[in-house]
């Protein structure tokens, strides 16, 4: 005998999406300074898309969109996932968006703020610890059972889980700018080479160019004073500071779990923690609907 299945009406789905949309407003209500910040990153990103649809810049107004869409991405993961987002977690967050999308490609700070990416990756390299460290709260049934494991062991965890988001982030970058042409592995400048491609015996032997003034390409100069690193440096820089990142979260989480969350820390700020039910606002509407 097959078993049915009930599909949804489309007055049922129309109900459903209501009390999401309910849900939601609450959500992003819930904590006074995050809603504020989350009112004004909008403002901006709005005058940014207009401003950049009336210079026709379509490519940035893309990029506006995209931000102004994961502006509500962390009030909808948590009525989705039933999890609470510290307000200085979820403000971190919303200031990240709007530092990569909005300041860094819309307006060029990855070319014209030193270090811009540097520090977004760094900061990358904190969340994703965070995120890390706080799936196994999350994911067990109980909550004591996390501190019944080894802090040393979580606080790894947290890094490794940080440090592979930051490989596979470079992975992406690297498809993409061989792929579709992009150069999101910005390149380098530099002045000395080592390389045993340029050995005339063929012997493996390393030769090694220094004071490099200037780079031509089929015979015309470049302008750059210099040799141009094609991605590698970059590529090492994004993953050393993401080390780094990493490295801060994971010795504040350990010491958040060898005390088993009873101390403060500053770690506590950035893991999520369970919705009670008075935080659970898609249940609450649910209810109401009834």
């Amino acid at each position: 005998m097959s078993r049915q299945t009930h599909r949804p009406t489309p007055e049922e789905r129309r109900w459903s999406r209501k009390t999401f949309r309910q849900a939601l407003r609450r959500e992003l209500r819930e904590h006074k300074s995050s809603f504020l910040v989350f009112s004004v990153l909008r403002v901006l990103i709005v005058v940014a898309l207009v401003r950049q649809l009336m210079r026709g810049g379509y490519e940035s107004a893309f990029f506006c969109l995209l931000a102004l869409a994961l502006l509500y991405l962390p009030s909808v993961l948590q009525v989705k996932l039933r999890v609470e987002l510290p307000p200085p977690l979820e403000i971190t967050i919303l200031c990240f968006i709007f530092a990569a999308e909005i300041l860094g490609e819309v307006n060029a700070f990855y070319v014209v703020v030193p270090n811009w990416d540097t520090m977004l990756h760094t900061l990358n390299g904190f969340l994703a610890a965070a995120v890390g460290l706080s799936m196994v709260i999350l994911l067990n049934d109980n909550d004591k059972i996390v501190f019944q494991l080894s802090p040393f062991f979580l606080a790894l965890l947290a890094f490794c889980f940080s440090m592979t988001i930051g490989v596979l982030w470079e992975f992406f970058e690297f498809f993409m700018d061989a792929f579709f042409g992009t150069d999101m592995q910005k390149d380098t400048i530099i002045h000395t080479i080592h390389s045993v491609t340029l050995d005339p015996t063929h012997s493996n032997q390393v030769v090694t160019i220094h004071n490099i003034q200037d780079t031509a390409v089929n015979g015309s100069s470049l302008g750059l004073n210099g040799y141009l690193d094609i991605g590698i440096i970059d590529t090492m820089k994004d993953l050393f500071v993401n080390f780094l990142g990493a490295l801060v979260f994971s010795v504040c989480g350990y010491f958040y779990a060898r005390s088993q969350g009873k101390k403060k820390s500053p770690a506590l700020n950035f893991v999520p923690t369970r919705k009670t039910p008075e935080q659970d606002y898609l249940r609450q509407a649910r209810e109401e609907e009834r």
